[in-house]
């Protein structure tokens, strides 16, 4: 009982999360695209689009979550309606696409069978990431984007400039950070060979720096551990597993 109550609880509070997320993101890119003088303010223009990639980037952790049923369990309708709704906005991604890719990854994480990993010749970070974003490419979905794009720009009337920086550049920056962070940082080999089955490592910072690098993505390891733990709850998994190492 206590159990089903402390999973009640905590499905709550993450589908709370997650939806005030998506809001918080959807609020943001409005405002930023009806921002008339955005053009006469370049440093709050560089700033803007920082925050609006660090948004969107929680826009796909939380699809994440959702594809490991940690948004809201007890209900999974509701769980991957989130994580759809979140992969759609993000950027038109097929949400039962990535559901399948994301858990070949967890089942053979770091190897010719993971479709986040390297071929064994793209090792650096720059031709990972072009191999990686290459492996989840779609010409219908780069047509889809083209035709919200000239939609919102020619029937909603927003500026191309707004467009550009807001929309367009912050989900690129926001597809670094997550291969960076999430990917790269983690499963890269390292110079004595992995050393765990989940074939990962976890980088450990201050709990704020780990929370604007990438949602505690950075917990990596224990991520794998335990797949069902939300983003959210990982800087406490990784302490009491610390205090138990």
């Amino acid at each position: 009982m206590r159990h089903e109550s402390s999973l009640r609880k905590t499905g709550w509070l993450g589908l709370a999360i997650a939806s005030f997320v998506i809001t918080f993101w959807a609020v943001s890119l409005a405002l930023l695209l009806n921002w008339t003088t955005a053009e006469q303010q370049p440093f709050l223009t560089v700033f803007a689009i920082i925050w609006q990639a660090f948004l969107y980037t929680g826009l796909f952790i939380t699809a994440h979550d959702a594809m490991h049923r940690a948004v809201f369990p007890q209900n999974l309708k509701i769980n991957h309606f989130v994580g759809t709704l979140a992969l759609l906005v993000y950027g038109l991604f097929s949400y039962r696409y990535l559901l399948k890719a994301h858990w070949q990854h967890h089942d053979h994480p770091a190897s010719s069978e993971d479709p986040d990993f390297h071929d064994g010749t793209h090792k650096n970070g720059f031709a990972w990431y072009f191999y990686f974003v290459k492996r989840y490419w779609s010409w219908w979905r780069l047509l889809g984007l083209i035709a919200v794009y000239h939609a919102m720009h020619r029937l909603l009337h927003i500026p191309e400039y707004n467009l550009r920086w807001f929309w367009v550049v912050p989900s690129l920056l926001s597809s670094v950070q997550l291969f960076y962070f999430g990917t790269f940082l983690p499963h890269r080999e390292p110079a004595g060979g992995y050393w765990n089955t989940f074939r990962t490592q976890s980088t450990y910072r201050p709990l704020i720096w780990s929370f604007l690098t990438c949602y505690h993505f950075g917990y990596h390891l224990e991520h794998h551990e335990y797949p069902h733990v939300p983003w959210w709850r990982l800087p406490a998994i990784a302490q009491q597993l610390k205090s138990l190492r």
